[in-house]
């Protein structure tokens, strides 16, 4: 079953036992999703969707943020329920010493000559790590390796 079908029963389950934060988050996914599908003429994979939940989470992560710097807890917690649902349809994480390793084999494989070869390590090491890893700790991981 693709991760896609997966989803779509999720939110099938969710609309039967009446959970309206679980049914809300998956028909926010779906829209994404569709929208994605519409926009690019494309079939939305596993990756591609993967993707978008990581998308989806860091637009969550950013408002959490906002809504606890306006003293709204409310809304800061209907955010965070919301990233806990998104977060169910992510593969299992790297750790940070595993993201280090990985950015570490790249760096020594393409050779860059400093800070300005960035750009090409992050290519390399997005392709690699999509969906695996969170890209703030690979960027942070990628700037600790060039700098050293």
């Amino acid at each position: 079953m693709s991760l896609k079908d997966q989803v779509t029963e999720d939110m099938k389950n969710a609309m039967r036992a009446k959970d309206s934060i679980r049914l809300g988050t998956i028909r926010l996914l779906l829209s994404a999703v569709k929208q994605k599908e519409v926009d690019e003429r494309v079939v939305v994979d596993d990756a591609m969707l993967v993707g978008i939940v990581d998308k989806l989470i860091k637009q969550r992560k950013d408002s959490v943020a906002a809504y606890l710097q306006a003293q709204r807890q409310d809304l800061a917690d209907k955010e965070s329920d919301e990233i806990k649902v998104l977060e169910a349809y992510l593969p299992q994480r790297l750790s940070g010493e595993e993201v280090h390793a990985a950015v570490a084999a790249i760096v020594a494989t393409l050779g860059p000559k400093g800070p300005g070869d960035m750009g090409k390590v992050m290519g390399a090491v997005k392709a690699q790590l999509a969906g695996k890893a969170d890209m703030a700790l690979v960027s942070q991981a990628v700037k600790a390796a060039l700098a050293g």
